[in-house]
């Protein structure tokens, strides 16, 4: 059962594959949005991930983020979340971002429990209608 306070951790290193300019939302040498977006979103769903029954895991459906500093190649991006609500299979987590000089994002965001086979059969029939 899962209840609130579940923590979650994860740092990355900005390099090269992370930049805002490699991953094409800017022209900059900097941390990218759409990589702290994957980050928070892992760290979310890997904190819960072991207390989910066998077959199920996690989707994202909602995430509102601030991305309110730069981060430059060859600093650490660590990102921090804690789940702060649970309504039936609803999973909210609160997540930070920082670098060594401080929070460079933060926000809230939104997962549901589902069964991973059935979720996985009702993505694949999309293709087959």
């Amino acid at each position: 059962m899962l209840e609130t306070g579940i923590k979650g951790t994860k740092t990355v290193i900005v390099n090269e594959s992370n930049t805002a300019k490699t991953m094409g939302s800017g022209t900059l040498e900097v941390f990218a949005t759409p990589a702290l977006i994957a980050l928070m979103e892992e760290t979310c769903w890997r904190s819960v991930a072991g207390e989910l029954e066998e077959g199920c895991g996690t989707v994202g459906t909602l995430l509102e983020i601030r991305h309110t500093a730069p981060t430059p190649v060859g600093m650490e991006v660590t990102c921090e979340s804690t789940l702060v609500e649970v309504d039936g299979r609803r999973l909210v987590f609160e997540v930070t971002a920082s670098d060594a000089k401080g929070v460079v994002g933060e926000g809230k965001h939104e997962r549901f429990i589902i069964q991973n086979e059935k979720f996985q059969a009702k993505a694949n029939a999309k293709k087959d209608a």
